[in-house]
């Protein structure tokens, strides 16, 4: 295997929206910096996706000075702040994401009106404090591992090798937005993420601990926000199959090393300490 180095990282800052490609992130203990900080919830307070809005991909987020600058297509420009961790100004509000009781801070009704117009959805926005501690699954785990608003885990690697094979395999062109990785790497074989194990990016480490399963949502195009076929699900299937869930990138964990300021920029070299052993499909 050639050099493997990271040639693409992404945020996504409000859950199922479009995410947002950097040149460089900071790692933060549960994910990268405001990666998935913020979700969109309906009038039950449960979590709402592109599953069942798939308009949700038409709305762009981008990092500001002043905040996140969130557009959609006839919609004026919403400034969302950043929170002050030091200020305590938004009511607290217990929302759910999958099985997990959350307590997050609901920011302002402005706010909700804007993605409730847009989506044409009863729904509010709502932020995860720092002093909030939402576990991973403990079966993947060690105790003090933490995810943000994301489906489980902290971040998610893809190789552009895999997509390349997949295009091959199917009849649309499937960009890598349509997956939402955080860590995309060139210079490996297709699916050779899926023996990264234990792994290094600069002096971070990292552990691919669960393939992902895939949903739905990779079937919507999200330049349209529309659902055009059954693919790459279908597809998938073929050749990615175990226990009737189809599989594409890694869900990882890290180690953050306080020595150095776990900054990760592209062009940085993923080495492999430990190789695990390989999913066996059906």
């Amino acid at each position: 295997m050639s050099d493997v180095v990271v040639s693409q990282l992404w945020i996504y800052p409000i859950k199922s929206l479009s995410g947002i490609s950097l040149d460089s992130v900071l790692l933060e203990k549960r994910g990268f910096q405001y990666d998935r900080r913020w979700m969109l919830v309906d009038k039950e307070n449960r979590f709402i996706t592109q599953r069942q809005y798939p308009r949700m991909t038409l709305i762009e987020p981008e990092l500001s000075d002043f905040g996140l600058a969130i557009r959609a297509p006839d919609m004026p420009t919403l400034i969302i702040p950043y929170p002050d961790p030091q200020i305590e100004l938004y009511d607290e509000v217990e929302v759910t994401c999958w099985d997990d009781q959350i307590t997050a801070h609901h920011i302002n009704t402005a706010i909700d009106n804007w993605f409730s117009e847009f989506l044409d959805v009863d729904c509010q926005l709502v932020y995860m404090p720092d002093k909030t501690l939402r576990p991973v699954d403990p079966d993947y785990s060690q105790a003090d591992d933490i995810a943000s608003f994301s489906d489980g885990f902290p971040n998610l690697i893809i190789s552009e090798a895999s997509l390349e094979d997949l295009n091959s395999r199917v009849d649309i062109d499937l960009t890598m937005s349509r997956f939402r990785p955080n860590i995309v790497v060139s210079g490996c074989e297709p699916y050779a993420e899926d023996g990264f194990g234990h792994f290094k990016i600069e002096q971070i480490e990292f552990y691919a601990v669960k393939p992902c399963s895939r949903c739905v949502i990779t079937t919507i195009n999200p330049a349209s926000g529309e659902k055009e076929s059954r693919e790459p699900l279908q597809t998938l299937s073929q050749f990615r199959k175990m226990n009737n869930k189809v599989f594409f990138g890694q869900n990882l964990l890290h180690k953050l090393n306080y020595i150095n300021d776990n900054q990760l920029k592209v062009g940085h070299k993923l080495i492999v300490i430990e190789p695990s052993e390989l999913p066996i499909f059906d």
